[in-house]
């Protein structure tokens, strides 16, 4: 029997996750010792910022179900997200020695050693006669011999994805002892058409480019989506006849909602992290100063005076520091100050121009854009702006944001040419493991929603 049971409460329906009982595994022998670890020494663990330079070997193979398709969907999801990271290697279902028929079976442990895994998920999905999807997974340690974790997952027909990139997580979390960032959405600016008439719709989608649907139609300008970090609501801002307005919308629902018109305003609000209040920049003869706003009330604080161009500003994960770009030096540079304005000091000190700056979730870095001879870069620093690198190095890089788990960033890239247009990239911390998101037209200005709940 299940030893404990949680009811997720999901935005694009519930998903029942509950744990399942550990296997007595079948006598073995002593798995051998592999990678330095000896035999009992505990799980396998993947190092976060260096197991990119040799992926770990995982086997997924299909889910059992009497949908053989579905099964295999499944599957190849867990192994999609799992390999996007850069951190894991799915083998080759044609190389396995054992085919699984029964997860409630242990695995014969020497069959997985000999094609080179080190771990292994075994699952099975079927659809039940309500209607709904259930789920169960187990992971393997294989070089100990050992079950890792086991859950059931329950969902409805329309979300079955989802249950995929819940797997997808919790192996992630289980190997390599940190929150998953597979089970999450993205909202992006999609962009049709010419280049010089751009349609630029509100999109959303899941992390890995599936299920884009639109929240806009085109018929005003809609740019600089940003997540709420507490619910399914995004802000983002909206040009109505010439007026720029900022707009809250339930993503689910589509309620919107206009904060205000604020003329003048250059760059969309961002949430602090409570959700509760925004900040943003506004316009005034030619220079910009920071405004917050609480939700609740509408009430508007200035942090800083118009007298340069002050823009960008994001929270610090506690709220009480704010990061921004500002043109006070003479040069574009980022600048940090405590919440309510006071103590602005400069941040960054290399050469070129920063902007775009959005703090780390998890607190221990800054990722920003840098122009420099004519380079457009994507980089990080630590809060106290030690440790500059850059990550990607394009034609026109532009508007990271980051993953809930502060490992990985996306941004998109101007391409050049006369047709060209903006793509999504993804990339670790480390700057290794680069690749194009995949979307249906040209795409900028991606916002990396929380986890799911």
């Amino acid at each position: 029997m299940p030893t404990r049971r949680d009811a997720l409460r999901l935005s694009l329906g519930a998903v029942l996750v509950t744990g399942l009982p550990a296997i007595s595994v079948l006598a073995q022998g002593r798995p051998a010792a592999a990678q330095g670890r000896a035999p009992g020494s505990g799980p396998l663990e993947v190092d976060v910022d260096q197991a990119n330079l040799r992926p770990r070997p995982i086997a997924i193979p299909p889910f059992l179900s009497d949908d053989p398709q579905l099964g295999q969907e499944v599957a190849a999801i867990i192994a999609a997200d799992l390999q996007s990271s850069g951190l894991f290697l799915p083998l080759d279902s044609r190389s396995f020695i054992e085919r699984i028929g029964d997860t409630n079976v242990s695995p014969r442990f020497a069959d997985w050693r000999a094609v080179g895994a080190e771990a292994l998920v075994v699952g099975r999905v079927a659809r039940t006669g309500d209607g709904r999807i259930r789920a169960e997974f187990r992971l393997w340690d294989v070089l100990l011999g050992k079950q890792l974790t086991g859950q059931q997952l329950s969902t409805s027909a329309q979300s079955w994805r989802r249950i995929a990139h819940i797997v997808a997580d919790q192996v992630w979390e289980k190997l390599t002892l940190e929150k998953g960032y597979f089970d999450t959405r993205i909202v992006f600016i999609d962009e049709t058409g010419p280049k010089q008439k751009r349609i630029k719709r509100l999109a959303l989608m899941d992390q890995d480019g599936a299920g884009v649907r639109y929240l806009s139609t085109g018929q005003e300008l809609a740019i600089t989506p940003r997540f709420s970090p507490t619910s399914q609501e995004i802000t983002f801002m909206t040009y109505t006849r010439g007026e720029p307005r900022v707009v809250l919308m339930n993503i689910e629902s589509g309620q919107r909602q206009v904060v205000g018109d604020f003329p003048g305003m250059s760059f969309a609000p961002r949430f602090s992290p409570d959700g509760q209040r925004i900040v943003m920049s506004q316009g005034e003869g030619g220079a910009s100063g920071l405004l917050e706003m609480d939700l609740r009330s509408r009430q508007m604080r200035r942090l800083t005076n118009p007298q340069s161009i002050d823009t960008g500003p994001c929270y610090a994960p506690d709220g009480r520091q704010i990061v921004f770009e500002s043109d006070r030096e003479g040069t574009q540079q980022l600048y940090l100050m405590s919440a309510d304005g006071g103590g602005a000091r400069r941040l960054s000190n290399g050469d070129g121009r920063y902007s775009t700056p959005v703090w780390s979730p998890r607190g221990d870095y800054i990722a920003f854009t840098k122009q420099v001879g004519g380079r457009f870069l994507i980089g990080v620093m630590r809060t106290d702006g030690t440790g500059e690198r850059v990550l990607s190095d394009g034609f026109h890089n532009e508007g990271p944001t980051w993953a809930p788990n502060g490992r990985f960033l996306m941004f998109f890239r101007e391409q050049p040419g006369a047709n060209a247009g903006p793509q999504l990239h993804a990339v670790d911390i480390t700057g290794h493991n680069e690749r194009v998101v995949r979307t249906p037209s040209f795409a900028s200005d991606p916002a990396w929603s929380p986890l799911l709940k």
